[in-house]
Order: C-alpha cells, then structure tokens, then sequence
C-alpha cells in the first residue's frame, strides 16, 4: 500500500513557524499541538526565520529594479522626443 504524505499550506506553516519563534511553547510541545514531528517545525522556523531578512532585501531589490527599469523609460522617451525635435526642425526648415 502506498502512502502519501500530508501537505501543508504556506499558512500554516507561517502560524506554526511564528509560534515557534514566539517561544511561547518548546517545539516537542507544539508538535503535539499541531499533530507533526518537532523537527518539521525547527525546519519551518529556520525558513521563516532566513526568509525574514530577504523580505526587507528584496524590497531594495525590487525597488532598485523599479527606479532601472523607470530609468530606461525615460531614456526612451528622451529619445524619441530628440528624433521629434530634429525632425520638425528639418521640416519648418524647409
């Protein structure tokens, strides 16, 4: 007979995860609380707890890439506005 193992949602793993960083419990108290093996749970914990710093990364990151990607943009424009300009200098020159 096979057997398949239990998944769990992000969510929970989140709630399980910031109960465990609380401390408000020991993780062999929680497993028996939430009906799963302590070492999960020190697994879930880890990677909230390595995930935290990347959030606050990631939003330089992301925001860093936003003002590159709003750089180019405006180069863009700056461009083609420069083609317009030369253009209509040539034609009103004529």
């Amino acid at each position: 007979m096979k057997t398949t193992r239990k998944r769990y949602s992000a969510d929970f793993k989140a709630k399980v995860a910031m109960e465990a960083i609380r401390g408000d419990l020991t993780l062999a108290e929680l497993a028996a609380k939430h009906g799963i093996h302590h070492t999960m749970i020190g697994a879930w914990k880890r990677q909230a707890m390595d995930g935290m710093a990347s959030l606050f990364d990631n939003g330089d990151q992301s925001s860093k890439a936003a003002s590159e990607a709003e750089i180019e943009k405006l180069h863009a424009k700056i461009g083609q506005l420069l083609v317009e300009r030369d253009f209509l200098a040539k034609a009103s020159g004529r």
